[in-house]
């Protein structure tokens, strides 16, 4: 579908300078606003709803289901705090003590990884020991393993299915879409009426989280299995059992562990979500902190969330290197390893023992370091904040006054309809879709995610959160080619940014809103820019690679005419890397979106605000809920969009050298043609 020879760019400006005129004749009216915390028919029948499920509990098989499962998981949490982090009474002391379980942890990790990493697992949790945070760090990977567990019983099997079924990876691809675009903390909703709060809410909702990058990636690896191998084991005769088992799954293994390695960092980042649901580990102190803007005591356990999420996220990938590595070592080499692992064995027995019988190998003396470095942080933030202070807040106003407030205003004060009618025209022509077939399937895509939204009855604060996600994916996208481009062009920057990056993809998205509530207060400012903060490594990341990919005889085809590096920039590296930046800017917004609900505690208001109050007061259930809904359907909505424009901007490189090529032969052709006579 072609839209014309006008240039997308500016069919956008018509639409949206006709959407201006619009909202300037008719500010202020049908724009669907809910003030307050009142609710419509709809929201207090998804609220009676809820209560007649927990009125009928009892004769509920599905409630009665969820309830055996809650319970086991449950007995297996409490099982395992009483060995390893809190005392089973009427020992004062857990059956293993600090200093056995470090040796467990460290030998597991020699034993998989290498002992580099046995050094690092270590490290951390010598750490945690120090700083006074061992219980809760224990009890986050406790919950994380069990929900890892959990996600690896029920994700490996999906991926089989999807790996080798083509109709099971589109219907299975649409309903991971919409678990990946869901923002974690509408999970908790539906999660806590079902299985109630506590170990089993926050495994559960983990669990949820962090289950499709493993089924995703697991079906991927499965289904890039060569052809040619099936094939030959075919012919031998081999039945589908002993295809999946001795083919595909051995020769997918280190995709699907890469798969794993996703996992284990997905559950990590529900640790302090978690805790909103009374879920036990570093969250709590981290939300406590929260809610007394104690920076120190906030970032201190913040701090050892990512020292955690850095050991697991380096081991699970050494691990996923380790068996070609040893495939590779002689004999006596390999016998010397499972020497010294028996060696290791039975020192991390007597380690386990030590720590059943001595009092300083069961629990770590108190250092007071934790408070003493808390103490510091915050004179060092206040000292921050009184340097920077009026910077910060003369940055913070430029961006409120002349995107925020501007774009809100345009978007929630005008008409539903005329709102509406904008956005699915800035879709047709963000998309620019080529076939009829796209556009009618993506434009129904829009039609139904904004009538799912007006049928919720939250519009209005759908179209503010709308505002906040747009600005801070425009924000983010800024940094993203800046940095991107830098890293791109300078190999010693990326030497220096790349390390920076990976950890911030580490850390868990609570932790940023940390420093970031301290330095802004509570104000839709405050959540963009954790939300910036949260988005832009991804994005940079994507765009460094995009822009290094453009072939270099290109670049020195632009070098050898002369142009200049801004030229050669804006004329040839940015515009090649057109697709790059799309899923860039797509997966940035994303990333945005999964924290609308956090920046809600921030003071962001809207759609955020809506669920945060829906799952902690029973009586705003019903709303948090459409709330949780209008977010999923947004980020549908938008994702489709990109996606449509992703295929559209790797397509249009394509179109310009075939019309280069075809203007090139006409006027060869032109020159060759002989001369007409004319009489």
């Amino acid at each position: 579908m072609s839209l014309g020879r006008m240039p997308r760019w500016a069919w956008a400006l018509v639409v949206v300078g006709a959407w201006i005129l619009a909202w300037w004749l008719m500010k202020g009216s049908h724009t669907l606003a809910l003030p307050g915390r009142e609710h419509t028919d709809l929201h207090n029948e998804m609220t009676g709803w809820r209560n007649d499920l927990i009125a009928g509990r009892d004769d509920n098989p599905l409630m009665q289901f969820t309830g055996n499962v809650a319970e086991g998981a449950l007995n297996a949490v409490d099982w395992l705090q009483r060995m390893l982090s809190k005392p089973n009474y009427p020992r004062p002391v857990p059956e293993i003590g600090w200093l056995g379980l470090l040796g467990i942890m460290m030998w597991i990790a020699h034993a998989v990884a290498g002992w580099k990493y046995a050094v690092l697992t270590g490290s951390v949790m010598f750490v945690a020991a120090v700083m006074g945070l061992w219980a809760d760090a224990v009890d986050t990977l406790i919950v994380t393993l069990l929900s890892v567990i959990c996600a690896v019983v029920i994700g490996l099997p999906i991926a089989v299915l999807i790996g080798t079924s083509d109709w099971a990876n589109r219907i299975i691809g649409v309903i991971l879409d919409l678990m990946q675009t869901m923002p974690t903390f509408v999970y908790l909703i539906p999660v806590v009426l079902f299985f109630g709060t506590g170990a089993p809410a926050a495994i559960v909702a983990t669990l949820v989280y962090a289950l499709p990058p493993l089924i995703r990636v697991a079906g991927f690896g499965i289904r890039q299995v060569s052809p040619t191998a099936i094939e030959a084991t075919d012919s031998m005769g081999q039945r589908a059992w002993q295809r999946l088992f001795k083919v595909q799954l051995p020769m997918a293994r280190r995709t699907i562990i890469v798969g794993l390695n996703q996992t284990t960092l997905a559950a990590f980042a529900m640790a302090v979500i978690a805790s909103y649901v009374n879920g036990p580990g570093l969250g709590r102190p981290v939300v406590a902190a929260l809610q007394i803007a104690d920076i120190g005591r906030g970032l201190v356990p913040g701090a050892m969330l990512v020292l955690l999420a850095i050991m697991l996220d380096r081991t699970t990938t050494a691990a996923s290197e380790r068996p070609e590595q040893l495939a590779r070592i002689g004999g006596g080499n390999r016998r010397l390893r499972w020497a010294g692992l028996a060696v290791g064995l039975v020192v991390v027995v007597v380690m386990i023992q030590m720590s059943r019988f001595y009092s300083w190998a069961a629990t770590y003396p108190s250092t007071g370091w934790s408070s003493d470095l808390a103490d510091g942080i915050n004179k060092f933030s206040s000292w921050v904040v009184d340097a920077i202070g009026g910077v910060s807040e003369a940055f913070k106003d430029l961006v409120s006054y002349g995107l925020l407030n501007p774009m809100q205003s345009v978007l929630a004060e005008s008409p539903w309809f005329v709102s509406g009618a904008a956005i699915l025209l800035l879709a047709v022509v963000i998309g620019g879709f080529r076939t009829m077939a796209t556009t009618v399937a993506v434009v129904g895509w829009v039609v139904a995610c904004l009538a799912g939204i007006w049928y919720l009855d939250l519009w209005h604060d759908t179209m503010i959160t709308l505002n906040m996600v747009l600005v801070a994916t425009l924000l983010t996208m800024i940094l993203a080619v800046i940095f991107g481009v830098w890293m791109a062009r300078r190999p010693t920057v990326d030497l220096l940014l790349r390390p920076v990056l990976d950890m911030g993809q580490t850390i868990p998205p609570f932790v940023y809103l940390v420093p970031v509530l301290y330095l802004f207060d509570q104000t839709r400012f405050t959540a963009i820019f954790a939300a910036i903060v949260y988005a832009a490594p991804v994005a940079i990341k994507l765009v460094a690679d995009g822009v290094r990919g453009v072939p270099e005889t290109t670049l020195e085809a632009g070098r050898s005419a002369g142009s200049t590096a801004w030229q050669e920039i804006t004329k040839v590296q940015l515009p090649m890397a057109s697709r790059s930046l799309v899923l860039a800017a797509n997966q940035g917004l994303l990333y945005v979106l999964s924290m609308v609900v956090i920046g809600g505690m921030a003071g962001a208001g809207a759609l955020g605000y809506d669920v945060v109050l829906g799952f902690s007061r029973f009586e705003e259930w019903g709303k948090g809920l459409a709330a949780g809904l209008s977010i999923v359907l947004l980020g549908i909505m938008l994702d489709r969009i990109f996606r449509a424009a992703a295929v559209t901007g790797s397509a249009a490189p394509v179109r310009r050298r075939s019309r280069r090529n075809a203007t090139a032969e006409e006027e060869s052709t032109d020159r060759d043609a002989p001369l007409a006579v004319t009489g």
